[in-house]
């Protein structure tokens, strides 16, 4: 069955793909980006390689973008502490990834290959990794399905499986089987996400599975200050900042009315407005809309600025520094909710905030475990956004139990990374 998914794919589903993302990228900059990367990544790697220690160990992480690599960040740097010689390529999916990341653990950075057949011989020839691990979701299966036959070894961690994926459908199913098996070892986030694998595989020996958790929790615990409930309540001596996170035109779309309607009534309020992709267009939009209703927006252009200015609105224009200015505010609305699935939620509930987004939370266990504690909060429209926002800025009482719930979900998930860091080195 393998081999019958493996002529489907290679034959059929990725020259689609392969077409379709040539297509797309005539009109999208962010595609065309990474194209015009993925064209470039077998030089970077003969470059690169060639002056490393051929005796020396090479790991291979994938992520699909920057804010999968928070999931690698602490895996990279616990594998890094005991292997301490070992060198690590880092590929990326999206040019987020592959342009803000920046950690000293990464030797060598690249974009993902184009997933043909001669494309995955050529740079597994060239990595010779010793293991391939991937974070999460983007799996790509001639990297599996090739490794494989060359006896590497392949991990994917912090898998994980909503509730009605689509990879239970009959056909689908077939397919992620075949992908799925070829694995090595396979860590799910939950008992529920290893009940599903289970029954996509049809149990057989191969992979070991284990359930080992989300790193990520660790990586924001990492940025954050020992925890206490006493120390909660320093959140109120904040300035009474919403800090609205990763923002798609969707969520705008959603909340920005109900928004203006706060500042109005509340003249302490003042926010933090984050795009997703802080292109010029973007950002000068954002300013003009806030400008029509009065106010004199600051923008933000430096990763090297630790405070944020005053203002009542603050736009920031830059990636990678959103984590350090979430300190600085009581709330948080965090985007991608009402588009292709909400962002990293768990920054701003380990700064203690609780934490506002959209409906389409389903793939984010995290975002799952602070409904349940009460730390955070799932909108369908901006009349919700707003009630929701009056309730916490209104109610101090309710407002300390959301924020102490948030951090304390993160606080109660800590330990995943030592798990897969060990499971990577042992199996």
């Amino acid at each position: 069955m393998t081999y019958f998914w493996f002529l489907i794919y290679n034959l059929v589903f990725y020259p689609l793909i392969f077409i379709f993302a040539c297509i797309c990228a005539i009109f999208n900059k962010k595609m065309r980006d990474g194209l015009v990367g993925r064209f470039q990544t077998i030089n970077i790697l003969k470059s690169t390689i060639q002056n490393w220690d051929k005796k020396q160990s090479v790991y291979w992480f994938h992520a699909a973008s920057y804010g999968e690599f928070e999931q690698v960040r602490p895996v990279l740097k616990g594998l890094k502490e005991i292997d301490k010689e070992c060198y690590v390529v880092a590929s990326f999916f999206s040019p987020s990834g592959y342009k803000n990341v920046e950690d000293n653990n990464i030797d060598c950075k690249i974009y993902l290959p184009f997933d043909f057949i001669w494309s995955i011989r050529r740079v597994l020839k060239i990595i010779k990794p010793k293991k391939i691990i991937f974070a999460s979701y983007d799996i790509w299966p001639n990297v599996i399905w090739l490794a494989n036959r060359r006896k590497i070894h392949t991990t994917v961690f912090a898998l994980r499986f909503k509730q009605n994926t689509s990879k239970m459908l009959p056909i689908i199913k077939k397919f992620y089987r075949a992908v799925y098996k070829s694995f090595s070892t396979i860590y799910t986030i939950t008992k529920e996400d290893n009940y599903r694998l289970n029954k996509i595989l049809k149990r057989n020996n191969k992979p070991i599975i284990r359930v080992l958790g989300n790193p990520r929790y660790d990586q924001v615990k990492e940025k954050a200050d020992k925890f206490t409930k006493d120390r909660t309540i320093t959140v109120l001596m904040r300035e009474k900042r919403l800090i609205v996170g990763s923002v798609w035109p969707e969520d705008e779309k959603r909340i920005i009315n109900s928004l203006f309607q706060l500042l109005a009534e509340d003249k302490e309020l003042c926010v933090l407005w984050v795009p997703h992709e802080p292109s010029e267009k973007y950002i000068q939009s954002s300013f003009q809309k806030f400008e029509s209703h009065g106010f004199n927006p600051t923008i933000i252009r430096s990763k090297k600025k630790s405070k944020i200015q005053n203002g009542r609105i603050v736009i920031l224009g830059v990636v990678g520094a959103l984590s350090k200015y979430y300190w600085q505010g009581q709330i948080a609305y965090i985007g991608g909710g009402f588009s292709s699935g909400i962002h990293n939620i768990m920054e701003p509930a380990i700064a203690r905030l609780p934490v506002i987004f959209g409906p389409k939370y389903k793939k984010s266990h995290e975002a799952m475990e602070l409904l349940k504690s009460g730390g955070g909060f799932s909108i369908n429209n901006g009349v919700e956004f707003y009630d929701i926002m009056k309730m916490l800025l209104n109610d101090k009482n309710r407002f300390l139990d959301a924020s102490f719930a948030a951090t304390k979900v993160i606080h109660d998930n800590i330990g995943s990374a030592t798990r897969v860091v060990r499971s990577i080195i042992r199996d």
